[in-house]
């Protein structure tokens, strides 16, 4: 089995070596194209007004000035020259990937993109809490990464669906269970713009996060069973079209 491993946080990140060990528990086939530089937030875009500059850092690993996305079609279409891959893993981001994060995702976006040329794709997310000063526990994902994706391997992924995996924020003893969930939905109240000035005088602006008072997140959500240390599994669909409304859409304009 050729797996190809891709990530949002860069060539050097620490998650990215996670993965490439997750994928060796796998396979002995394992190709890592990752973005030369930190993607994080970029979603499912692609580098269509630049050109794509690949860096060769061994055998089997490179770096690509793009995004998750470009780095896939370029494994795919160019370095692995037709033969596969059978399985894309992307992550394990520094962080989790729960609830709307998947719309902003460039981990999730690379599992997408797998998707669309059809391979079986995985995103793998780890939590932790920034501001506490500790690192992500990446022993959890790394214990029981390779066994989730086997079993859903072994089960077989329905075609144009991916996989969204997040690991909770805690040591692998401490994890509770595997719990497969909806995608969960945060308050947007948090996200605001700092504005700053540079040192002269002109103003700058960072989109941020602002702490705001625990809300027990609604039971069956990826969001919960983070909270409850449990690794949250959640089937995407690549079709976002709202069945229900259609019809009711069909009916308003026949």
């Amino acid at each position: 089995m050729r797996i190809l491993v891709t990530n949002d946080d860069g060539i050097h990140a620490e998650g990215l070596d996670v993965c490439e060990k997750i994928a060796g528990e796998l396979s002995d086939d394992v190709w890592v194209v990752a973005p030369e530089y930190d993607q994080s937030g970029a979603a499912h875009s692609l580098s269509l007004n630049d050109p794509l500059r690949l860096r060769q850092l061994s055998e089997r690993r490179f770096a690509v000035r793009g995004t998750p996305a470009d780095c896939i079609i370029m494994g795919a279409r160019h370095l692995l020259d037709g033969k596969g891959p059978d399985l894309v893993l992307s992550g394990v981001n520094r962080g989790r990937n729960a609830g709307e994060d998947v719309i902003y995702s460039g981990t999730v976006a690379g599992a997408v993109e797998g998707t669309i040329i059809g391979v079986p794709s995985f995103a793998l997310s780890q939590t932790y809490r920034a501001r506490s000063g500790n690192p992500p526990p990446w022993e959890t994902a790394l214990r029981f990464g390779p066994g989730i994706i086997r079993r859903v391997l072994d089960a077989g992924i329905p075609r144009d669906v991916l996989i969204n995996i997040n690991f909770p924020d805690c040591a692998p003893e401490e994890v509770d269970r595997i719990a497969v969930a909806a995608l969960g939905r945060r308050h947007q109240e948090r996200l605001y713009i700092d504005q700053r000035q540079d040192g002269r005088g002109n103003p700058y602006y960072w989109i941020a996060y602002q702490r705001h008072a625990f809300q027990k997140a609604p039971e069956g959500t990826d969001l919960a069973a983070l909270e409850a240390r449990c690794i949250a599994v959640t089937p995407l669909k690549l079709d976002m079209t709202d069945e229900p409304y259609l019809n009711k859409l069909a009916t308003m304009f026949e």
